[in-house]
């Protein structure tokens, strides 16, 4: 298991294929490149139990053209 902060992605394009992504640093909003543009996600309060152990839950926002 990685130390580096991760954090669970809920929600957004279903093509999206990576679930559990490196947060750096923690925060409020992440942004995920994916296809034209990006995936903005907002953590949430909620946290979820992976493989990866206990994580952050981010959920989806909106997709920010480029």
């Amino acid at each position: 298991m990685s130390s580096s902060p991760k954090a669970v992605l809920e929600g957004g394009p279903d093509g999206l294929k990576t679930r559990i992504v490196p947060i750096t640093p923690p925060g409020i909003e992440l942004r995920v490149a994916f296809g034209d543009g990006y995936e903005r996600f907002k953590v949430t309060p909620r946290w979820a139990d992976t493989p990866e152990g206990s994580l952050p839950v981010y959920e989806w926002v909106a997709h920010i053209a480029r």
